[in-house]
């Protein structure tokens, strides 16, 4: 249905294409097609587009989408032992890792999940050198465990004393200088 003809015929091609999904999707899911718009979507997103001989996917991304076999709603259930990793925030100030910055690894693991406890979180198998960390999460700090021996980071000995504080030596300074508040001076250190 075009409104100004004197646009371009692209646009009024594409309109057309999603004016005629929208209208099946309302045919088809009557009262709850609102809820399938991101079906809707997805299909187009997906399919050849003649204009430039692929997918707008795979236009934008590089890459063809990793389409799901079938669209599962619900809740899904763990079936036997899952491994996923877990996100390093949990331990800021009771482990270290390698890398600081933005460039420290977000998720450390694979832990194995020993069993569901309510709706969103998870008890893990943690290895006895965590032990003095609570070994129930939430599900935003896991993700799946997607098999790459790349992935795996190996939690490192730390010696924590009761307050959870440890020692690190410092290879070498990198950069002091001197912050000056209201009534003192602070010295600052920077190290690798």
């Amino acid at each position: 249905m075009a409104f100004h003809p004197q646009t371009d015929g692209q646009s009024e091609r594409t309109i057309r294409t999603l004016e005629g999904m929208l209208r099946a999707c309302v045919m088809d899911f009557k009262g709850a097609w609102d809820e399938h718009l991101p079906l809707v979507e997805f299909a187009y997103n997906n399919s050849y587009h003649s204009s430039i001989q692929m997918a707008p996917y795979e236009a934008l991304y590089g890459r063809r989408c990793t389409t799901p076999i079938c669209w599962d709603e619900g809740e899904r259930k763990l079936v036997g032992p899952e491994l996923i990793q877990l996100t390093t925030s949990p331990w800021k100030g009771v482990m270290r890792f390698g890398k600081k910055g933005q460039l420290s690894p977000r998720y450390v693991g694979p832990y194995k999940i020993l069993e569901r406890i309510g709706p969103l979180a998870y008890r893990l198998a943690l290895p006895p050198e965590l032990s003095q960390i609570h070994d129930v999460f939430h599900v935003s700090m896991l993700r799946r465990y997607r098999s790459d021996p790349s992935h795996v980071i190996q939690v490192s000995e730390v010696q924590l004393r009761d307050d959870l504080s440890y020692e690190e030596i410092p290879v070498a300074i990198l950069d002091t200088k001197e912050k000056v508040l209201r009534n003192k001076t602070v010295q600052l250190v920077k190290v690798l």
